[in-house]
């Protein structure tokens, strides 16, 4: 029986290409790539799905974007194959699925975090985003896990199990995609500031258990996220929410 034919997306196929060229060292180690217009120049394509091979590959470590422009092959060593992203390299539409599900859930529970919170719950929340200022301010730090902590505290205040069930569940694949969100502003200042400020606006609106603010709050945290990463099945005209 003939298997049938694969077809990959194109992006797919340029970041097949840029891991053999890297691993067959025609990008050797600590070696700059070359521009967007370049490599599109070289696959013959746009530079969309370039860019978007280029994020799997800064999301799996092999690649890392420098002060002052361009993209750089990232010198792989023992302590690097010892994260899992390395491993396991994460799709751009995967980020986006998984933003999407986060944007149905975490807005309800954000609410319901709002109307039953106890102030034990709220202090817990409190620690996180405190703790996650932190790392927005050391320019070398991600923050993913610390995202993941404030995140999973609202869920956790929100009262509803099966929520915190889901949430836990995935939590791998959560911290996984915040890596590969929040790498993008690693060195970005006002990135990450404005990012810590929707933060707190989620925080203040379950402090003052307004549930409708907590809602709307945390939804536009999420479609901003996904605008940023440049998901094309939202409008961003009609979606931001800023």
């Amino acid at each position: 029986m003939i298997s049938p034919i694969e077809r990959k997306k194109v992006s797919e196929q340029v970041l097949d290409e840029l891991k053999r060229m890297i691993k067959d060292k025609e990008f050797p180690p600590n070696s700059k790539l070359p521009s967007e217009n370049e490599l599109a120049g070289m696959f013959g394509v746009s530079r969309s799905p370039i860019r978007e091979a280029l994020r799997v590959l800064q999301a799996g470590g092999m690649v890392e974007s420098r002060q002052g422009g361009g993209s750089y092959v990232r010198e792989v060593n023992l302590a690097n194959m010892l994260d899992p992203v390395t491993f396991d390299f994460i799709h751009i539409d995967q980020v986006y699925e998984l933003l999407e599900m986060r944007t149905v859930v975490e807005t309800e529970a954000a609410s319901f975090a709002a109307m039953r919170r106890t102030e034990d719950e709220l202090e817990a929340i409190r620690k996180a985003l405190d703790l996650f200022a932190e790392k927005m301010e050391d320019e070398t730090s991600v923050g993913s896990e610390a995202d993941f902590a404030f995140h999973h505290e609202i869920v956790k205040a929100s009262g509803n199990r099966f929520l915190l069930q889901s949430v836990e569940g995935l939590r791998g694949l959560y911290e996984r995609a915040l890596t590969f969100s929040l790498k993008q502003n690693v060195g970005l200042a006002r990135k990450r500031q404005q990012i810590y400020e929707e933060h707190v606006k989620i925080y203040e609106a379950i402090e003052r258990q307004d549930e409708k603010a907590a809602a709307y709050y945390m939804k536009r945290h999420l479609i901003n996220a996904r605008i940023k990463l440049g998901d094309k099945r939202i409008n961003p005209m009609k979606e931001s929410m800023d």
